[in-house]
């Protein structure tokens, strides 16, 4: 193996542009879209921790890889994709995580978490930093278009390629992923299924897989592959190509009986119009997701979200301590996580609005987080109280008559028709190119502003693009449970 390192910055540049997908970015953009369109769609938006989607060809397996995207939430804050491939170029030992740079595809840059790259292989033996192992390998390549275009935010990636087929070094890049396996990352698995049995042997050997994969036992899963191997099944090379990927995502669910397999949709290259059916390709689209969680849902937040009076007094004194803290030492002191109710320690996105005498004084805050509420709530309120540019600091003696608000808020959900907007109730938050703005809930109400002057006032004063620039903008809702403090 040539071990070229990454000891300078390179951004990846495409390799599979033109060849699996669409070069052009109006093109691919076009072929997404129609992708995610004609795609399974899962049942509501399930809290998924991982999914295992395909990495042929998009007429192939397009739509079976929207399909896997499809079962996340995608407006989901998340912090990373790790995105995880065995290697179709080179064996070598271990894996090589690209960090020398970005990675780059028709719908432009994606940012590499560079330095989740270096810890890993910085501090762990089974990783190193081949550049060789990604430059021609598609596995991982083919599935950032599908982030790029899909997820609402932006969030960076983790490009890891396996090139060992050893079952103990499998176990070690699974234990050294384990810290990141966490609700604000979301692992891709690159994996197509069996490889070029007849149409008919295909589907069955594939559905066996699949359902030892769902299994959520490794074992089971290696016995199975064993077994196919040992039928001698005309054409078959292979019962999954990256099974050395699908066995770390399960190595990182092992054991935790909170987390479950859901199969979400099949097909194979016969089922295109471009395949035959005597050499076929099959494709999975399979999700790990988070056992008896309430999908999360845009329109119920005032119905699910609810604090009871000693959890608002607790966020308020939260809120207020850091503000305190910050005029007294010029430091922000966080609360002990462990004392804290359950919900303070879900990432939600929360404003603080502080006011002097009713007029505004200071209003900041995140309507998009994946930091735990308490974190957002404090620094929000020292952000409100010291960085909104449209005030001076506030001092000591101000602070004795600031009064304040705090606005938790649920996830962003696209929308196509303003009509979907109920003001009083929703949010906005408007989004064109890199420009953008929200309003939140209340302040439609509080001003006694129509439809109309909600869209126009965020457009023009918040996102700067014009009263009428939400015509031609992205447009996003949220809802927000407005809390206020107790005065006795």
């Amino acid at each position: 193996m040539e071990s070229y390192s990454q000891n300078r910055q390179a951004d990846r540049q495409p390799a599979a542009a033109g060849r699996f997908y669409a070069a052009n970015k109006e093109t691919l953009t076009n072929d997404l879209s129609r992708h995610f369109e004609n795609c399974v769609k899962s049942s509501g938006n399930q809290n998924v921790r991982a999914i295992i989607s395909p990495h042929a060809g998009y007429v192939f397996s397009g739509n079976t890889a929207a399909s896997a995207f499809s079962a996340v939430d995608r407006n989901k804050p998340l912090k990373n994709i790790f995105i995880i491939g065995s290697s179709h170029i080179m064996l070598f030992d271990g894996a090589s995580v690209y960090g020398s740079g970005d990675f780059i595809t028709p719908l432009g840059k994606i940012t590499v978490n560079k330095e989740i790259a270096g810890k890993l292989s910085k501090e762990n033996r089974v990783f190193n930093t081949s550049l060789t192992a990604h430059t021609q390998e598609h596995s991982l390549e083919v599935q950032i278009p599908f982030i790029q275009y899909y997820f609402a935010s932006d969030p960076m990636i983790v490009p890891i390629i396996i090139g060992t087929n050893n079952i103990n070094s499998i176990r070690k890049i699974a234990e050294a992923l384990k810290p990141w396996f966490t609700q604000d990352n979301l692992f891709v698995i690159s994996s197509d299924f069996s490889h070029y049995p007849s149409y008919k042997d295909a589907m069955e050997i594939d559905d066996i897989t699949a359902n030892s994969i769902v299994s959520g036992n490794p074992q089971e899963f290696l016995n199975t592959l064993k077994k196919n191997s040992e039928r001698n099944i005309a054409g078959l090379s292979t019962s999954m190509c990256g099974w050395t990927s699908g066995l770390l995502l399960m190595y990182l669910t092992e054991g935790n009986d909170q987390l479950e397999y859901k199969h979400i949709d099949y097909c194979n290259s016969g089922d295109t119009r471009y395949g035959n059916k005597d050499e076929v390709v099959g494709y999975h689209a399979i999700a790990v997701i988070e056992k008896n969680k309430k999908p999360s849902a845009a329109n119920s937040l005032t119905d699910d979200l609810s604090l009871t009076e000693r959890e608002t007094e607790m966020l308020f004194s939260i809120a207020r301590s850091s503000i305190q803290s910050k005029l007294d030492n010029q430091i922000i002191i966080l609360p002990d996580e462990k004392s804290l109710p359950e919900l303070f320690r879900k990432p939600l996105g929360a404003f603080v609005t502080l006011k002097i005498d009713g007029k505004l004084r200071g209003c900041i805050g995140r309507f998009v987080s994946s930091d735990p509420l308490y974190e957002v709530v404090s620094l929000s309120a020292c952000s409100s109280a010291f960085e909104d540019a449209r005030f001076s600091p506030l001092t000591k003696r101000e602070y004795s008559r600031t009064e304040m608000e705090i606005t938790v808020l649920g996830p962003l959900r696209k929308i196509n028709d303003i009509k979907e907007i109920i003001p009083g109730k929703h949010g906005i938050y408007i989004k064109k190119d890199f420009r953008s703005g929200t309003m939140l809930p209340q302040v439609a109400t509080e001003n006694g502003w129509s439809l109309e002057e909600f869209l126009g006032y965020t457009s023009r004063d918040k996102a700067g693009l014009g009263w009428d620039g939400w015509k031609n903008a992205e447009i996003y809702i949220y809802e927000g449970l407005v809390l206020e403090e107790n005065k006795k």
